[in-house]
């Protein structure tokens, strides 16, 4: 009994044993069966058992995200501000400028009158338009050159003779010549004074102002079949007459040339100031600095009424130079103000002499203290005019030509400086040996002879002929003098020439402007540079159209408009050289400040990626292996 007993104690308990075990859970067995594993099968070099952590990673990203999210803040910290500019309308400007000079248009009307041309007088009259016509184009250069009419122009023929009148194309009626008008007009006395008939025939052709409209100005010659010498005068206005024994086909010659030569191209010979220096500055201002020099005031101290030089000479001139440039007068008196080249007595005229080789160290530039404007600021022009009165030691004084003679005017210009006259005291006397040598004042008569030689000066400054006379291929022509100091078919040269030289130099200035933007893409372009522009350019387009238009005054007025808002606009204060830094410069700057941070972000970043690779190589791996 005591053994049964004993084996159902061992059945027992072996029972009990296997009933622990199945009660075990699958995940504790899996375990324990692992670690059962040999030991050989797992490397814990290549393999890892848990996936590995983000939290790393999650955090240098984020560091990473911060700076790259601050980036578009720093970008619109250090950014340019540049105003659009029209780069296409100014490379259009430019193109239609230097490409296609720009031409005025021109009508030329011929007044034949006491030709006798018999029954076929609308054939002659034809026939004399198409001759002056080829004369025209034989003194017009090839070429066309800007501001002049070149080919666009009209010409147009009125016969006046006793068998009737008739016109060869369209006149305008307010230009028409009214045929007959010279029968009742005293000839014989009237034609000895040029300054009457050049007055009666504006009456004739009713007025600059209605003989001019949209299709240009008209100029008008005028031939009279007289018994006399031939006589060529170019008057005031915009007309001018021959008056002789000439013949149909001398005459269109010289009609031909005095439209050419003198109306187109103002009567300018070889030599001459050429449009480009033409003394306005690039604001289209003038100032005239008048200044009367003593060299020695010990001699003789004198003063001037520059007052009354101002109101009655000075006004026409600068009124009739309106549309050209904007022009400001000073004066002022200056003593003890030597020149500074020597002179040589000479005993055969009585006089001391200086010679042209001398001129360019006439002017004493450390004792002529000329330049005291304070109203020519910026971009305006000043042109001197200097009266020199030599002191006792040399007087009179006298320049000397280079062919021996002696100048008339006694003076000489500097172009884009002014000029100098040389103006010597009437008696040449000194005053008495006291210290304070009495005061005198140039007489108005003398005065008058010093304007007229200044007024030739300032019609060579800008270009135009000192004399009154033309020496053409065909003959000499008698040019009238305007009591402005411009006849207006001058002023109307002069405006072309402008309106040209104007546009020319706003489009190369905008080009410029254009050029150097584009080139800098940091440089600051303010808003006001940018209306700058734009006025500009509505004031240039302005321009070509009143010049297509054949208003110069108008055209001439836009041009000066047009150079001078292009020209603040490149010299714009806000536009300066510390702001053309490039972007190679801005990331020099700003990279000691930011650059380390960044790098050892980045460097923080590449570094998990790679620990993350690889332990998730391990981990794939040992999930491979359990497979």
């Amino acid at each position: 009994g005591a053994r049964t007993g004993s084996v159902m104690a061992e059945i027992s308990g072996s029972t009990g044993t296997s009933n622990d075990a199945s009660e075990i859970p699958d995940k504790k067995r899996s375990e324990i069966s692992a670690v059962s594993e040999p030991v050989s099968n797992f490397d814990p070099k290549t393999m890892r058992k848990t996936p590995p952590g983000l939290k790393r990673l999650i955090l240098t990203l984020t560091v990473l995200l911060s700076f790259l999210l601050g980036l578009p803040f720093l970008l619109k910290s250090i950014e340019i501000y540049r105003s659009p500019l029209p780069f296409r309308d100014i490379d259009l400007l430019s193109t239609a400028i230097e490409s296609n000079p720009l031409l005025f248009p021109c009508g030329f009307h011929a007044v034949f009158v006491g030709f006798d041309h018999g029954t076929s007088t609308k054939f002659n009259a034809d026939e004399l338009g198409f001759s002056i016509l080829g004369h025209m184009r034989k003194f017009t250069e090839s070429n066309p050159v800007c501001g002049t009419c070149g080919n666009n122009y009209s010409v147009s023929v009125t016969l006046d003779s006793s068998t009737g009148c008739v016109r060869k194309q369209n006149v305008k009626s307010a230009c028409s010549w009214p045929c007959g008008a010279l029968i009742d007009f005293n000839l014989d006395d009237n034609l000895k004074d040029d300054e009457v008939f050049d007055e009666y025939l504006e009456s004739l052709l009713v007025g600059a102002e209605r003989c001019s409209d949209l299709g240009g100005k008209i100029y008008t010659v005028v031939v009279v079949n007289r018994d006399e010498e031939v006589k060529a005068v170019v008057g005031k206005h915009r007309h001018a007459w021959i008056i002789g024994r000439v013949s149909e086909a001398d005459a269109v010659e010289k009609i031909a040339e005095i439209f050419v030569k003198i109306f187109v191209n103002g009567g300018k010979e070889e030599g001459l100031i050429h449009g480009e220096f033409m003394p306005v500055g690039a604001d289209g201002r003038v100032v005239l600095s008048f200044n009367l020099l003593n060299a020695d005031p010990r001699d003789w101290i004198y003063d001037w009424d520059f007052q009354k030089i101002d109101e009655i000479l000075l006004a026409p001139i600068i009124e009739a130079l309106g549309a050209v440039a904007n022009i400001s007068v000073e004066s002022q008196v200056l003593y003890h103000t030597p020149k500074s080249s020597f002179s040589y007595w000479d005993g055969k005229r009585g006089s001391y002499i200086f010679s042209t080789k001398d001129l360019p160290f006439f002017v004493n530039s450390n004792e002529w203290h000329l330049d005291t404007s304070i109203a020519a600021g910026g971009r305006s022009k000043i042109l001197q005019v200097v009266v020199y009165i030599p002191s006792a030691k040399e007087c009179p004084l006298l320049l000397q030509l280079p062919n021996g003679e002696v100048s008339m005017t006694n003076g000489f210009i500097s172009p884009m400086w002014g000029g100098v006259i040389v103006w010597n005291p009437p008696s040449c006397l000194r005053d008495s040996e006291s210290m304070h040598p009495t005061r005198h004042k140039i007489s108005p008569q003398d005065l008058q002879k010093v304007f007229e030689v200044f007024m030739g000066q300032f019609r060579q400054l800008f270009g135009l002929k000192s004399d009154n006379l033309y020496v053409g291929s065909t003959g000499t022509s008698i040019l009238l003098a305007s009591d402005r100091g411009f006849t207006e078919w001058e002023l109307d040269v002069l405006s072309r020439q402008h309106t040209c030289f104007n546009l020319l130099s706003c489009a190369t200035t905008l080009g410029s402007l254009s050029r150097l933007v584009q080139s800098l893409p940091r440089m600051i372009i303010m808003d006001e540079i940018g209306k700058q522009v734009k006025f500009s350019l509505e004031a240039a387009q302005l321009a070509q159209s009143n010049a297509s238009l054949g208003i110069y005054d108008a055209s001439a007025v836009s041009s000066r408009q047009a150079r001078s808002l292009a020209e603040d606009a490149f010299f714009h204060p806000s536009i300066m050289s510390v702001s053309y830094y490039s972007f190679e410069h801005c990331f020099a700057v700003y990279s000691p400040f930011f650059l380390p941070v960044l790098l050892h972000v980045l460097l923080a970043v590449v570094r998990e990626l790679r620990r993350y690779k690889q332990e998730m190589k391990k981990y794939v791996a040992w999930k491979t292996q359990r497979r």
